[in-house]
């Protein structure tokens, strides 16, 4: 049964509407012509982040979200994203948005990375956010 899950890491957060976000990233998901096997989303902390970010990743620097894909090909996805609640509070404020906007943005950017873009070159990044703009205005 597909399912997108929710869990918090030492953080105090927890998310407004659930099953109304879960729905939303279903739609994306088959929008985009694939189906949702499992993508479980860990709200956390900068420091947990951090940890998994050099131990994972070898980057030592902090981030705001970090997607682990477990998926066989992408048209059932399946995988970890990890988010840290004071890095969306943090650029939120940075990007002149509401919270619950950005962490949309951050959530929706860590399944874009599940269907394979990137975001380390400039025209990867302007793709990724081609795609999160069109990703959120299928919130409803």
């Amino acid at each position: 049964m597909p399912s997108v899950n929710f869990f918090y890491h030492k953080v105090r957060f927890e998310l407004k509407s659930p099953r109304k976000v879960s729905s939303w990233i279903k739609r994306v998901v088959e929008k985009e012509g694939a189906a949702v096997e499992e993508i479980n989303y860990v709200f956390c902390s900068d420091s947990y982040l951090l940890t998994l970010n050099q131990g994972f990743l070898k980057h030592n620097t902090l981030t705001d979200i970090i997607t682990f894909d477990y998926s066989d090909g992408k048209s059932v996805l399946e995988g970890e994203i990890y988010i840290s609640i004071a890095r969306v509070k943090e650029n939120s404020k940075k990007f002149n948005v509401g919270f619950e906007d950005e962490l949309s943005r951050v959530m929706i950017h860590g399944v874009l990375h599940l269907f394979g873009y990137k975001d380390k070159k400039s025209a990867e990044k302007a793709l990724m956010r081609k795609k999160e703009e069109a990703c959120l205005s299928l919130r409803k």
